[in-house]
């Protein structure tokens, strides 16, 4: 809906190799309804979207990671792709601008790869999650409770598998959004803390 993300601002996090529609398609979602959306990088100028593994079109950095503060933002949104996050994983900088959105309590949407991310700024123990099929023992590894659906959601943590998802996956993400700051629960609690779509 027009308007329910108004005063929202949102970061895209990503770098070179991103899943191309997996950034575009929930950056338009978000912008039409009405987030503010900022993609940070680790570099200025460009950095280049995948279709695949074939050459996709290139998107802008509005603030790379040295500019960017975690505290202004609202949201964060962890595009998949593997290359991307793969480098992000690796970045202290990009994990330290992870890790805030974790425990501040402030809603994540991360997608197919995007979880890597969440695994180094200890974003996933104890959670309900979903990734791209090959990431399940890391996740598993790291403290995750896994599962197989379009998309899952655990106080505010959106997850999806892959681009095919994405319909789904933006819907539980502006309502996430919406609802902004959720206090960390364990995935055991009892009320209503987790929802999964099949």
């Amino acid at each position: 809906m027009a308007g329910e993300l108004n005063g929202k601002k949102v970061a895209v996090l990503a770098t070179d190799g991103y899943e191309q529609v997996e950034l575009t398609e929930p950056v338009r979602a978000l912008r039409d309804a009405g987030a503010s959306v900022t993609i940070v990088s680790l570099k200025p100028g460009t950095i280049q979207g995948f279709r695949h593994d074939e050459k996709g079109d290139s998107v802008a950095v509005d603030q790379t990671l040295e500019e960017a503060k975690a505290e202004g933002f609202d949201a964060l949104v962890l595009p998949g792709g593997v290359m991307n996050p793969d480098t992000l994983r690796m970045t202290e900088k990009a994990v330290a601008f992870t890790r805030h959105f974790v425990t501040s309590g402030k809603p994540i949407a991360a997608i197919c790869h995007g979880p890597w991310t969440l695994i180094e700024a200890d974003g996933v123990r104890g959670r309900r999650i979903t990734s791209w099929p090959s990431l399940k023992t890391d996740l598993r590894n790291a403290g995750a409770i896994w599962e197989d659906s379009a998309v899952v959601t655990d106080q505010g943590l959106v997850t999806s598998r892959n681009p095919g998802d994405i319909p789904a996956f933006c819907r539980k993400m502006i309502e996430e959004f919406r609802e902004g700051r959720h206090d960390r629960r364990g995935a055991n609690d009892q009320q209503g803390s987790t929802q999964a779509v099949g």
